[in-house]
This record gives C-alpha cells, sequence and structure tokens, in this order.
C-alpha cells in the first residue's frame, strides 16, 4: 500500500511540473495568436520577467513552455525569419534570404515577357509600395503594393504576370494550409511586401493588414522608438478586433481567426537607435526625457537603456491587453499564444560595436584591390550598371552573389587572406556554404560567398544605428520563445530548437498534420518538445 502511495504521489508531481498530455490540449486549442517580438533575445525574455514578475511575459511563461534555447534556422533577415515561423523551413525551401536580394531565375521588364533579365535584384521592401504622393513633402504609403514596381516572370500557366512577393516564396504556408481546412487567418506586419505570407498561391492570408513603418519620401518611424510603438499600436489595435470576431479595421464580423498574429518593432528600433528622434522628423513623439538618447543595452549581461526600456514595456503592455481581450472574449483557454521573434540583434555588448563601413568599400580600400581580379569581382557585384553583375547586401553579414560564378573559390581566397582588415571571423562558400544551404550553382537564390564578420561589427558607417540583424551570429540568432496556454504548467527547456518548429507546432495544435507543410517534409522539421508528450 506504501508503495502505492509513492507512485501516486510520484504521478501529482508529475502532473503539475509537466505539460498537459497532447490529447487534453490539441483538443482545447481552436486558435493559435504568434507574435513576433522582432529583436527579442532569450535574454531579453529571462531579465525582464525577472525585473516585472507581473508582466504579460512573465505570464504568459508561468503557464508555457519557454524555450530558451531556440534559434533562426538561417541567416537573420525578417524574411527567412518569419518565412521559418510559417513555413517551416529555412532559404532551402522557401527561397528567401534577405527582403533585398539577389535571384538567377528569369524575369522580365515587360508585360509581354520578351525581354529576358537572366538574374536580378529582387526588391520586396517598403520602396515598392504604391504612395500618396499629394504633398511631395510628405509621401504616405496606400499600404498596398505597386505593381508597376514589380518586374514579370511566367507564371505556372505560362502567363506573364507581376512577380510579387508571394511568387518568389517556393514553399507552401500554415496560413496556406489552415485556409484549406476551413480556417480564417489573419496576420499585420510592417510592409505591404510582406504578402509572401500568403504563400505560393497568393491567398493563404484572409485579412492581411500592413501598416507601413518606413515611408518612401515620408515619415520614417523608426527614427524614434515612441513613434515605432504607436505603428506597432495599429497593428495591436487589429489584433483586438480579430479577437472579438470582427475583421482588422473592426468594420465587419468574420469569427475569430484559426491562426492570426503580428509584429513588433518598437524592441527591435530600441536596440538600435543610436540617437532616438534625433531630428525630431517624428512630430508625435512628445517623449522628451528619451530625445537624442541612445538605444540598445548598457553592458554585456543585456540591461536594457531607457529607450530599450521602453519598447519593452510598450511591448509588454500591447501583449497584456492581448491576454484581458482573449478572457473577456472567453477564449484564453482554447487560444495557444506563442511568443517569439523573426530574428535577434547584435551585438549586446555596446562594447563591441564596430561600424566600419560597408562590406564592398572595404574590399576597395584594400591596399592590392586595383589589382585583385577578386576585388574587381566583388566591386562589380556591389555597383552593378545592369541587371546580371550580382550583389553585395550586407548588414551584419555580408551576402554575395557573383556575376561569375567560376570566380568564387578566388574570390573566398581574397577574403580569407585579408580577413583582419575586413573584420571577418568566417566566410562560408563551396563545399562549406553547401553543408547548411543549396548549392548555388543549382539554386537560383542562394549567395555564392556568405561573410559571417566578428561579433559586433556592421557593415556601415551609418551613425544612426548601433545594432543590426541578417548574420548568423548567436544574438542574431537566439530568440525568446513561449508557447502558452492556462493549461500548460509552466517549464523552461534549454534543448537546441529552431524557430522553424513553430510552425509545425501550430498545425499540430489545431489536430492539422505537420506533414501539410512541403518545408516541414523536406527538412524534417519537428513539432517543439514537451507540448504534446
Amino acid at each position: 500500500m506504501k508503495k502505492m502511495k509513492l507512485t501516486m504521489a510520484a504521478l501529482s508531481l508529475l502532473a503539475i511540473n509537466y505539460p498537459v498530455q497532447a490529447e487534453e490540449l490539441k483538443g482545447k486549442i481552436k486558435h493559435v495568436l504568434m507574435v513576433s517580438v522582432d529583436g527579442l533575445h532569450a535574454l531579453d525574455v529571462a531579465n525582464y520577467i525577472s525585473v516585472n514578475p507581473g508582466s504579460a511575459l512573465a505570464e504568459l511563461s508561468a503557464h508555457g513552455v519557454t524555450y530558451s534555447n531556440a534559434k533562426t534556422p538561417a541567416n537573420s533577415d525578417s524574411f527567412p525569419g518569419l518565412l521559418a515561423l510559417v513555413t517551416g523551413g529555412s532559404p532551402n525551401s522557401h527561397g528567401l534570404f534577405y527582403d533585398v536580394s539577389y535571384n538567377r531565375s528569369t524575369v522580365y521588364l515587360d508585360s509581354g515577357c520578351a525581354t529576358p533579365l537572366l538574374g536580378n535584384i529582387q526588391v520586396y521592401d517598403e520602396s515598392i509600395d504604391s504612395y500618396n504622393k499629394t504633398n511631395p513633402a510628405n509621401w504616405v504609403s496606400n499600404n498596398v503594393i505597386d505593381p508597376n514596381q514589380l518586374p514579370y516572370f511566367r507564371n505556372e500557366h505560362n502567363q506573364c504576370v507581376h512577380k510579387y512577393p508571394h511568387n518568389s516564396v517556393l514553399t507552401n504556408t500554415i496560413f496556406e494550409v489552415i485556409k484549406e481546412h476551413g480556417g480564417l487567418t489573419a496576420w499585420a506586419d510592417k510592409h505591404p511586401a510582406y504578402d509572401i505570407l500568403n504563400g505560393p498561391s497568393g491567398l493563404g492570408v484572409n485579412d492581411l493588414y500592413t501598416p507601413e513603418i518606413t515611408n518612401v519620401g515620408g515619415l520614417d518611424n523608426t527614427v524614434s522608438v515612441v513613434c515605432t510603438g504607436q505603428n506597432d499600436d495599429k497593428k495591436v489595435t487589429a489584433i483586438l478586433n480579430q479577437i472579438q470576431g470582427k475583421s482588422h479595421d473592426g468594420t465587419h464580423h468574420v469569427g475569430v481567426p484559426a491562426v492570426f498574429g503580428m509584429n513588433f518593432q518598437a524592441v527591435s528600433v530600441g536596440q538600435k537607435l543610436a540617437h532616438n528622434n534625433h531630428a525630431k522628423t517624428c512630430t508625435t513623439d512628445t517623449i522628451t526625457a528619451l530625445w537624442d538618447h541612445a538605444g540598445g543595452y548598457t553592458d554585456g549581461s543585456g540591461t536594457p537603456t531607457d529607450v530599450l526600456a521602453y519598447g519593452l514595456d510598450h511591448t509588454d503592455a500591447s501583449l497584456k491587453s492581448m491576454i484581458s481581450a482573449l478572457k473577456t472574449a472567453g477564449i484564453y483557454e482554447s487560444t495557444l499564444f506563442i511568443v517569439t521573434a523573426k530574428h535577434g540583434q547584435s551585438p549586446i555588448n555596446p562594447e563591441l560595436v564596430n561600424k566600419p563601413g560597408h562590406f564592398a568599400d572595404l574590399v576597395a580600400a584594400l591596399p592590392d584591390a586595383s589589382s585583385s581580379p577578386a576585388a574587381a569581382a566583388i566591386a562589380v557585384a556591389a555597383n552593378c550598371p545592369g541587371p546580371v553583375c550580382g550583389m553585395v547586401q550586407d548588414d551584419d553579414v555580408a551576402l554575395i552573389w557573383l556575376g561569375d560564378q567560376t570566380q568564387t573559390q578566388l574570390v573566398a581566397n581574397y577574403l580569407n587572406a585579408n580577413a583582419k582588415a575586413l573584420f571577418i571571423d568566417e566566410v562560408l562558400s563551396g563545399n562549406e556554404l553547401k553543408l547548411k544551404f543549396n548549392d548555388p550553382l543549382k539554386d537560383a537564390a542562394t549567395p555564392d560567398i556568405i561573410v559571417q564578420p566578428i561579433t559586433g561589427t556592421i557593415y556601415t558607417g551609418s551613425t544612426a544605428k548601433n545594432a543590426e540583424h541578417g548574420g548568423l551570429s548567436y544574438s542574431d540568432t537566439n530568440v525568446g520563445l513561449i508557447v502558452s496556454n492556462p493549461e500548460i504548467s509552466g517549464r523552461s527547456v534549454k534543448s537546441p530548437v529552431a524557430t522553424s518548429q513553430v510552425a509545425a507546432t501550430i498545425l499540430e495544435s489545431l489536430n492539422i498534420s505537420p506533414d501539410k507543410l512541403n518545408a516541414v517534409r523536406k527538412e524534417g522539421t519537428k513539432v517543439l518538445p514537451f507540448l504534446f508528450e
């Protein structure tokens, strides 16, 4: 009898300390709300909860699984970071390394597809928006794509059509899969170019809301953490409307989405700004105590500056409003609430910041650059006068697509020989690059060379920012990840996981096979551990 009591006590202890079983949790989940707090490190989550035990993050973590060793599966730009969360894969499956990148597939200049471009710079940022230009001094995005800013391509029906961002996504998304199963879908993000979320069908998201954060020729909200927070608020309002079963603008009732969410920018901007609202171009920023203050961290332990603290607090308050709205709507218990990030930000330690200038300029300044064929190849790619010369994209990484791929080894050897002068930690090319990514000789999107600089190096001369993302460093790729529901007992998991596992987990929670995602099958992506076990 004593043995039986001990066994029952042990089982009770397990029930307290471990999440509910698969059948219990999956049977209750009707909605998944996922938010990406761009720039949010696992360290930020831990630090914030320890200082703010009454915060929304603390509440979600208290009845959720907190993965402290979650990493993006590839480079940490917003496009591959978000696509990992919604496709279950990396650029090896979805085909996008950056919002502005290079692609060797054929596109056309004309609506008849008579003039082919065998390789082109692929621009999917705020510059492809349709703008209201009534006031020449202050253009305002209409929050939709201007198709005249896009090239043409031949689709699967051999029709000559504009190449929208979703046409460059090579694998399906959770939104497409959930729609196929009769569920409503919604998302809110920072540029109309997040049409990528619609997936190859172009129809994945029922309610896509994209209030432009960076207006070309107009207000750039990211000059101020306060203005950025105000832009985030537009998307938060959309989420609150959707929790009530309304469209993002609240104008009509459509039902609560099966999967919905948004991206927050205030933390990312709070990490990057060197001088908050320096030029005072953000006129709605009335928090003068933060003007001209630097963002980021005060030390290598992740203590936030007052600018970053504002971004964290503003975002947490928004998360709290979502929790409250879910409870009011009576769907908190039936909602899986996921907080994560498309990417981190580097460096955390302000002492490591190094901004030597753009990568191609550093190469051009090397003593033998004028006589080196390798330096000339970099120069051609970086200053391409036409569409087929390649490209150099840099932040705290350098992605290099060469016009002449036969020069790859020559260029890689040259960069390695000048690693100190170029602040390089590692040059990925040839077999080493192919260990992680597709073969550039066979894949139209994969760079020929990826340069990972020494931690803290940002290939820029900008005085506006002291941090960036895009690279493969730890602080770029290690992000916060909490998967929460009131039925889950709080637990911290230190085992390595990838953010691409979020997509598989979302489908699993809704009783849809993760194998419905092509990238999940191709890359063998698993459901996150300890949720349904």
